[in-house]
């Protein structure tokens, strides 16, 4: 009987422990509880589920889950099925993710980068990311809002805003922007509606979410990752990446979708062993005897943000890093109207072969016909911002016009052989560092997110590699430092990043007050 009675209570003490798991944990922990029987996959999917509907839903309403995978218990219980029988797919099985609404889910869920437009979506397949996702075992959570069309619109967009999700907002001041576009993967993550998500970037859309939000967030080198079946703005500059609560866990979901694929040209060029390095543990100690340098500008920073800064360098000594300080790049602020040309140029070449793509089953065919669209439809679509970009994209010619010639070879030139290669050539750098954005800005619908500076554009017109980690909080709003590295130099940054982080432990969790207490 006494037997019968221990048996029943540490039954029940498994189960009290299932049905409550810690939001915030990392993958490494949520492992180690599923490997012992001490959680399910399905309980955690739950517990998640529960948490968006009260935090999400209701509560602060954060707003930045666009939608939920309906079938998402059921691919938690297949899961647990397959751990049951001794299949364990990786670090990622039974792992909630969600992923940013630009990214093809071949499911019950939609795709509409928050634009009413594409309502209605049949996509041929799974993106190449969500299939990857899939097969290491994560179970697909939903869709995050994200700022529409990837921010790719129109002027004076407020980031984090679409036509179909609303406005997402800042768990640490809910009257802050969340920046964008990948908002609502940004705020998830830090408000533990999941594990991890999944962001997209051309500039700025991963690492400056993940800054503001006090995240971790990769943009890896473009190629490393597929980017068939996410909606395109460029393919110069386009990548998915993850954004997680530590650089550890960013690591793994990285070793998990990056790869060569047929259908994207650019993962040819993956240097071989790369993905095979992804998967590794992460060298402790990696900032001792590494060379760093550091940018301060110009980037449009508060000059508040400079001396902070120095104890962020001072920090960087501390852990044996040979700090060169500060690294200037002749280049920045050189790339007038090249940037915009090239996106422009690809955004449309890009979109309408997505929609046109084999397969595909969408209400829109082409650029023109989003336009149209979001004429017919100002009160829902426009009521806050337009849709200028799309207008002087549409009046693009072919990529072989020479207006996008010129901007291309200008955008590499300054970018790279002018900038990052030059700046870390220099010196023998292994990496630079510098702030990702500046202090998240208020919420204004009417006048678009105000500039508080922002660093992303050199690697992201390059095509390289930055990973932000959280640093610093001014009056509780978080902000990021983002270490910059030469092409395929992803596994090194994630390690310079994640010794940082254990160095600085600066990351606080949200407590989702009304307003900053700038007091």
């Amino acid at each position: 009987m006494k037997t019968r009675y221990l048996l029943l209570f540490a039954t029940l003490a498994v189960l009290a422990r299932a049905a409550s798991p810690d939001p915030a944990a990392d993958i490494a922990t949520l492992q180690h509880q599923m490997q012992a029987g001490q959680l399910t996959s399905r309980a955690l999917t739950a517990a998640y589920l529960q948490r968006i509907a009260e935090l999400d839903r209701a509560g602060p309403k954060l707003n930045a889950v666009i939608e939920l995978n309906p079938d998402a218990l059921a691919i938690a219980d297949q899961l647990d099925a397959e751990r049951q029988a001794g299949k364990v797919r990786g670090p990622l099985h039974g792992i909630p993710v969600l992923l940013k609404d630009n990214i093809d889910t071949a499911d019950r869920m939609q795709t509409t980068a928050g634009s009413l437009a594409l309502v209605g979506q049949k996509v041929p397949r799974d993106a190449a990311v969500a299939a990857r996702l899939r097969a290491a075992g994560a179970v697909i959570l939903g869709k995050t809002n994200c700022t529409e069309w990837a921010n790719f619109r129109g002027n004076n967009s407020s980031s984090g805003w679409s036509g179909r999700g609303g406005q997402t907002r800042n768990p640490y001041a809910l009257d802050r922007t969340p920046s964008g576009s990948s908002s609502g993967s940004g705020v998830a993550v830090s408000a533990s509606l999941c594990v991890v998500a999944i962001g997209t970037e051309t500039n700025g859309s991963i690492v400056s979410p993940a800054s503001a939000n006090g995240i971790v967030g990769v943009k890896p080198t473009v190629g490393l990752v597929s980017r068939d079946g996410i909606i395109p703005i460029a393919a110069s500059q386009d990548t998915a990446g993850p954004m997680t609560r530590t650089v550890r866990d960013a690591a793994l979901v990285l070793a998990a979708i990056a790869g060569t694929d047929e259908r994207d040209p650019a993962t040819n060029a993956i240097p071989a062993g790369l993905t095979a390095t992804l998967a590794a543990p992460l060298k402790p100690g990696a900032l001792r005897g590494a060379r760093i340098g550091v940018v301060r500008g110009p980037f449009g920073f508060h000059s508040r943000m400079t001396p902070v800064l120095d104890t962020l360098v001072a920090a960087l000594r501390a852990a044996g890093a040979e700090v060169v300080d500060p690294v200037k790049i002749s280049s920045l602020g050189k790339f007038g109207s090249a940037t915009g040309d090239l996106l422009s140029y690809e955004f449309k070449d890009g979109l309408n072969r997505y929609l046109a793509e084999p397969g595909r089953v969408t209400p829109r065919k082409t650029l023109a016909d989003l336009i149209a669209f979001n004429e017919a439809n100002r009160e829902q679509e426009m009521a806050f911002f337009g849709q200028e970009d799309f207008i002087a994209a549409q009046a693009r010619g072919p990529l072989t016009d020479q207006a996008y010639l010129d901007a291309k070879a200008a955008c590499l030139k300054l970018s790279r052989t002018e900038g990052l290669d030059a700046a870390l050539d220099a010196d023998q750098l292994d990496a630079l560092v510098m702030f990702t954005r500046g202090v998240a800005t208020l919420i204004d619908p009417l006048n678009g997110e105000g500039s508080s500076g922002g660093s992303s554009t050199l690697a992201a017109v390059a095509g390289y590699p930055s990973v932000t980690v959280p640093a610093v909080q001014f009056f509780g709003l978080p902000v990021g430092l983002s270490f910059v590295g030469r092409a395929w130099s992803d596994a090194k940054l994630l390690a310079l990043a994640a010794d940082f982080e254990a160095v600085t432990q600066a990351r606080r969790e949200p407590r989702f007050l009304p307003t900053a207490p700038l007091k």
